[in-house]
């Protein structure tokens, strides 16, 4: 099973760098409006794999796996993510590839993710109290679900609208290159994969990784929230495991590795420093991971999971997601 789950790792990484979008010039190029290639690939994602998981557990051969719509964590912590997301031009899944590419700022940012993660188990008793209330696992199944015909033609129209918007954002931004297409209908064949009951039963999912390495790091593991995490934690480690090496070996075969610290967008908009790189770097990276704790997921096991799930909470959190990377985005890049 863990080098199952280390396959499926080094496929996600190899579909994110088919169309760069583990890279920081394109992740924090969507903060400031100029580069629409990873909200593109996410619709499509979300669009294509609407229908495959709802054809797979209509069929029995998978099972939902609904994130509880905590309000107060969704919101809140959906605005901390998308700000770090914007400062640290990276999401927890994509931090691994980039590292792997060479990129150092990427390291500076899983440096940022773990005091993160140790910190939030350290506050998660005194800070339950702002993650609800507890809404429920509400998605568009357990809406309308009895009802098989409305439910499936919904879910149809839902994921051609996700797709349609995709190819109006494309139409914006007058693009030709359909790597975004290509990557976003292969990351929902490989949701789809991990979803079967006899592959994972599970959702693709990064975050977690990070408070259960820096709380085996730090020997803090006698506790509820660690508890909690254990087992989602080993997966997520082994999957971005899979990610690192996958950036390293297509990197290297592209001869394309690069040690490096300073993008093109990053001298752009903040100069060339090195060491403010290095920092800001390490400040967005902890509060990516803090955002993503306080709601549950990230990027990967909440927004485009879930979003393939049509839960309301992971469809609730993108919106908080893109609202936080947009103003911070629009303040940070000055």
């Amino acid at each position: 099973m863990s080098f199952l789950i280390l396959v499926l790792g080094f496929l996600f990484g190899a579909i994110l760098q088919n169309a760069n979008l583990n890279r920081y010039n394109v992740i924090s190029g969507m903060a400031t409006l100029e580069n629409y290639a990873v909200a593109k690939a996410i619709a499509v994602a979300i669009g294509v794999g609407v229908v495959i998981i709802a054809i797979e557990i209509g069929l029995g051969f998978a099972s939902y796996h609904i994130k509880p719509f905590l309000l107060g964590g969704i919101a809140i912590g959906g605005i901390i993510f998308g700000a770090g997301m914007a400062i640290l031009g990276y999401c927890p899944g994509t931090l691994p590839i980039s590292l792997g590419e060479g990129s150092l700022d990427a390291l500076a940012g899983i440096i940022g993710g773990l005091a993160a993660g140790f910190v939030y188990t350290i506050l998660t008793p005194s800070i339950n109290g702002l993650l609800g209330p507890d809404l429920g696992s509400i998605s568009l199944f357990t809406l309308i679900g009895k009802n098989h015909f409305l439910f499936y033609t919904v879910t149809i129209l839902i994921g051609t609208a996700f797709v349609w918007i995709a190819f109006g954002l494309n139409k914006l931004e007058k693009g030709t290159d359909l790597k975004w297409l290509y990557s976003g209908i292969a990351l929902a064949v490989l949701s789809g994969v991990i979803f079967l009951t006899v592959v994972t039963n599970r959702v693709i999912g990064a975050s977690g990784a990070y408070p259960y390495v820096a709380d085996l790091l730090t020997e803090n593991t006698g506790n509820e929230y660690f508890s909690k995490i254990k087992v989602s934690g080993q997966w997520e480690v082994l999957f971005l495991a899979g990610a690192f090496i996958s950036g390293l070996v297509i990197s290297l075969l592209r001869k394309e590795f690069k040690l490096t610290v300073i993008h093109s967008n990053w001298e752009k908009y903040k100069g060339s420093s090195i060491p403010k790189r290095l920092i800001w770097a390490i400040v967005g990276g902890f509060i990516l991971i803090f955002g993503a704790r306080m709601a549950g997921g990230c990027t990967s096991g909440h927004v485009i999971s879930g979003g393939m799930q049509l839960a309301i909470s992971s469809l609730v959190f993108a919106m908080f997601v893109f609202a936080g990377l947009l103003i911070t985005g629009k303040f940070f890049y000055k």
